[in-house]
């Protein structure tokens, strides 16, 4: 397969690479994007997301993964004016402004997405923040080449800092869905270091697992290697590429720590990757810039890993080590009746 050159702002935005696939098992074609967020901007981030799916699409990408918190935006740098015992004004501003720029699931922007996904005939999986009611969540969306939305997954464990900006997801967000082409699950940022999580995907049957994230640096290509090794499955890892200017200036927007940050400065270096389920880099890492990274994926590569080792099938002692996952929906407030909650809003 050649490389097909393409530019956005002179920087490379595409290549694809030849892993010599086996014409007798299916192929699919996936794409993990590269590119920052319009922050504060929803509505401008998903035209930039509709470009980069137009562009994917031209090449015959039937999969597209974007980076975590795509819409809505990742706050790097950002503390909220929260320490230990106090909280700012202008913290509590910056997470309105945050807030404001989250999506409702479901919501018009998720029906756009979905436009977007039948538009262009893609699978995509898409990072973004949601709202719900005052509480954010750190979400992936799937959405089906139909243009159908398949459903989420929540974020189970921020981390650090992003604890007192986005709640906890739950065991029912945990979702594997098996498509024509192959089993697509994810798991963002840090969880996919949570040993149990990917287990619980592994047991799902996942076969393309997706790993949005916000970690550029180079041990982090360490971590999507073993997890393709370990679960015998193709791993795409998308990244954002943000310089200083793609955020706010000051002091609209301020990054805690780092006073001498130019506008062109690198916040985040990327990293995007696809990893084969015998651990072979197919496509990236780039940190050279804004980039759509794509590979053939053939799919007869997971069986021949899984001889190997199949981590829930021939290789699980389950007698010895077994997990228990518990995939209900947790809520905090449960009404036994809907005459019980009508009588508690009368009052």
């Amino acid at each position: 397969m050649a490389l097909i050159p393409a530019t956005v702002n002179d920087r490379p935005l595409f290549a694809e690479v030849d892993m010599g696939a086996d014409s007798s098992a299916p192929t699919v074609r996936a794409t993990v994007v590269q590119a920052s967020t319009v922050f504060y901007d929803t509505p401008a981030t998903l035209d930039k997301a509709e470009r980069l799916l137009a562009e994917a699409s031209s090449y015959g990408s039937q999969l597209v993964v974007f980076p975590e918190a795509f819409i809505g935006g990742y706050p790097r740098g950002s503390n909220f004016g929260v320490t230990i015992g106090n909280r700012t004004a202008k913290g509590r501003e910056d997470f309105r402004k945050y807030h404001a720029a989250a999506i409702d699931v479901p919501g018009p922007e998720v029906d756009r997405l979905a436009a977007m996904a039948g538009k262009y005939k893609v699978y995509l999986v898409m990072g973004v923040i949601e709202r719900d009611g005052y509480t954010l969540y750190c979400t992936v969306l799937f959405f089906d080449s139909q243009g159908h939305y398949l459903g989420k997954h929540r974020k189970v464990m921020p981390t650090a800092l992003e604890r007192i900006i986005w709640g906890f997801g739950d065991g029912s967000t945990i979702p594997v869905y098996e498509t024509p082409i192959g089993k697509i699950g994810a798991a963002i940022c840090w969880e996919n270091r949570m040993p149990l999580l990917r287990t619980a995907m592994y047991a799902k049957g996942i076969e393309i697992y997706c790993a949005p994230t916000a970690d550029a640096r180079d041990i982090w290509q360490s971590s999507m290697t073993h997890i393709a090794l370990e679960g015998g499955c193709f791993v795409l890892s998308a990244n954002q590429f943000c310089r200083r200017k793609d955020y706010p200036p000051p002091p609209e927007y301020e990054f805690s720590g780092a006073d001498d940050l130019t506008p062109d400065s690198v916040v985040c270096a990327g990293g995007s990757v696809i990893i084969s389920p015998s651990g072979t880099v197919l496509a990236g890492p780039n940190y050279d810039g804004e980039a759509l990274i794509s590979a053939d994926l053939d799919l007869g590569e997971i069986a021949r890993a899984k001889f190997d080792f199949d981590v829930v099938g021939h290789y699980s002692r389950p007698e010895v080590l077994s997990l228990v996952v518990k995939d209900n929906p947790t809520k905090p407030v449960t009404f036994t009746s809907a005459s019980v909650k009508t009588e508690d809003f009368q009052k």
